[in-house]
């Protein structure tokens, strides 16, 4: 039965009570187990060098969450946490020392202070990437540590600051040791939980999105930069507050404990457990401050033992434990096919009768020179609503080029984009995305680490689109879209399960869940065999009968004749021909710029 016979029958469920889902009876056990791991921690009496140990885990743990957010689920590296955590911690114990503050005052300015200068750093840095990011990261904790070791009127230098008292909960004193420790291991739980659903947001898959492939989730309506920036600000600020639970807990700070060397640390707590969850990081956090502990019968030899025990880890798991675990888990366990039910069709305008003529997209001069070459020269193109227009052209004749321009990708050397009637010329990517501007790339460009679902979920949250507004709404939409493309019984696989033809036809069911007003595809057809690329004509022709209005570049003319309504043609970043297939197609400028002055001249 065809997509578009399912959404036929389908009917839009109502609606009614919210039904329970599984994620609900997971936040319970989590729940029951987080409050009787406090419980047991009570109940325990611990001291100590033991009481320690625990302490520095659990704070520690907190501030390497926040290496979760900006290193997992964002792809940023960041050598700087431990300025972070010292910044939180000196804000607790200079608050409640000198300016004598109450401690959670103390500890709301350390959070503030260190997502501030985590802002800051992320405003002023995340333009860079790669290892430049490494070394500004690198460079602003030095100065730092600098700062904390030598501003003795303030820090109290390499003295520390001692005498740091810890807080009253609700009348209950947490002066006691254990109670203290009860109470870390509580704000951990809680902001671990956080941290696992952050990733199932719209935050968390936009940065997702971003680590896994920045230029595409730019032209899908992600603010890449901004998203870079606010999870660089959300690690510093879990990174403070887990720097003034240390101040609390040990009651005495000193420079040194907050130098580059622990920057590595929580850097090889994160890559050890699995940077990409949060369970996996607090893991890896708990392993490396307790292996060196589990492993002193070995007397001489436990620290050689123990460097090579982490270093084979991270070599033959490269996503860390959890990462293998969980990696292990889907391959043996993989998730099952779902069960539609009730899915409504998704919402693209219907064609009525001919095109109209008006004009969607109007390029006028539009110009792409990349410092000789004139990769896109002068070229007008007027695309009318409700039509499919093709641009071919040889190889290196600048169509993917004026695709990049038109998205945004590349900015133009002259020229101007109107869409809809908005100058779109100088707006970023994302932003001609909200404008209703969306596109798929010659080189599949999928958010690899991502589900299916999560992908196209990407796509149709992309501002400006109401249609998924809501949880609810933007899960029916994103359905939807996979259920047009004939994959929404898989939509909870991962994308790097599929063929090379369906990750095709989810980057276009991702396109469309944007409900985009042109839709922009870069070679369609490449790479695909004749069995997929039969399926991709009959989901154009589908898209056409919808009234979808398509801009195209492919080299077959077999999937063009079939589908367009009408061709541009450039050839050396020039336009050359304009017109109705059957008219172009026999345009012997056209003959000539595939074949050559003979073949042109014969066929004339």
């Amino acid at each position: 039965m065809s997509a578009d016979s399912l959404a036929a029958k389908a009917v839009p469920t109502g609606r009614g009570k919210r039904r329970w889902h599984p994620g609900d009876l997971g936040t319970v056990v989590y729940a029951i187990v987080a409050s009787c791991t406090v419980l047991a921690v009570l109940s325990v009496p611990l001291q100590g060098y033991s009481l320690n140990l625990l302490m520095q885990a659990s704070t520690y743990a907190i501030a390497v969450l926040g290496l979760t957010i900006v290193l997992g689920y964002t792809g940023q590296i960041n050598l700087a946490q431990a300025a972070f955590f010292g910044l939180g911690a000196y804000s607790v114990a200079l608050g409640t020392t000198t300016l004598s503050l109450s401690f959670w005052l103390a500890a709301i300015l350390g959070i503030g202070i260190a997502a501030l200068a985590g802002a800051i750093l992320g405003l002023t840095s995340l333009r860079l990437g790669g290892h430049y990011l490494a070394m500004v990261t690198i460079s602003f904790q030095m100065i730092a540590t600098l700062i904390l070791t030598n501003w003795i009127a303030v820090t109290h230098g390499p003295d520390g600051v001692p005498g740091i008292a810890r807080p009253t909960l609700l009348g209950l004193s947490l002066a006691e040791g254990t109670r203290y420790l009860a109470f870390c291991i509580g704000i951990l739980c809680i902001v671990g939980y956080w941290v696992y659903r952050l990733r199932m947001m719209r935050l968390g898959r936009a940065m997702q999105a971003v680590r896994d492939n920045e230029l595409a989730a730019g032209v899908t309506g992600v603010n890449t930069y901004q998203t870079k920036v606010l999870a660089f600000t959300l690690s510093a600020a879990l990174g403070g507050l887990g720097g003034g639970l240390f101040a609390g807990g040990f009651t005495y700070i000193s420079p040194d404990q907050f130098s580059f060397s622990e920057s590595v640390v929580f850097l090889t707590m994160a890559l050890l457990g699995g940077a990409r969850s949060p369970f996996g990081t607090a893991f890896g956090t708990g392993l490396l401050i307790l292996l060196p502990e589990w492993l002193r019968f070995l007397k001489v030899i436990y620290l050689a033992v123990y460097g090579a025990a982490v270093i084979l880890i991270m070599v033959f798991m490269p996503e860390g434990i959890w990462g293998f675990v969980n990696r292990f888990w889907q391959k043996f366990y993989p998730p099952p096919l779902r069960v539609l039910d009730g899915l409504a069709p998704l919402p693209l305008t219907l064609k009525k009768g001919e095109p109209d003529g008006s004009v969607i997209l109007e390029v006028s001069a539009l110009s792409k020179h990349f410092g000789g070459l004139k990769a896109v020269d002068q070229v007008d193109l007027k695309i009318a609503h409700n039509t499919v227009h093709a641009l071919i052209g040889p190889n290196g004749s600048g169509k993917s080029t004026l695709l990049n321009v038109l998205s945004g990708i590349y900015r133009s050397s002259g020229g101007h984009i109107v869409l809809s009637g908005r100058d779109v010329s100088a707006l970023p990517p994302h932003r001609r995305a909200a404008a209703g501007m969306g596109r798929t790339f010659q080189n599949i460009r999928l958010f690899g680490a991502m589900s299916i679902l999560d992908n196209v979920k990407v796509g149709a949250e992309r501002p400006g689109n109401t249609l998924a507004s809501g949880a609810k709404a933007l899960d029916s939409h994103a359905l939807a879209a996979l259920e047009f493309v004939g994959l929404a019984e898989r939509a909870d696989e991962s994308v790097g399960s599929l063929s090379y033809g369906h990750q095709r036809h989810v980057e276009i069911a991702r396109a469309l869940a944007g409900n985009p007003a042109l839709l922009l595809l870069d070679e369609p057809g490449a790479g695909l065999n004749h069995i997929e690329k039969d399926a991709l004509v009959l989901l154009l022709q589908r898209l056409k009968g919808h009234g979808l209005t398509i801009l195209i570049i492919d080299h077959d003319m077999n999937l063009v004749e079939q589908v367009a309504d009408h061709i541009t043609v450039l050839n050396f970043g020039r336009r050359i021909a304009d017109g109705k297939p059957i008219d172009v197609l026999h345009d012997p400028q056209v003959i000539a710029a595939y074949l050559g002055e003979e073949a042109a001249h014969g066929t004339a």
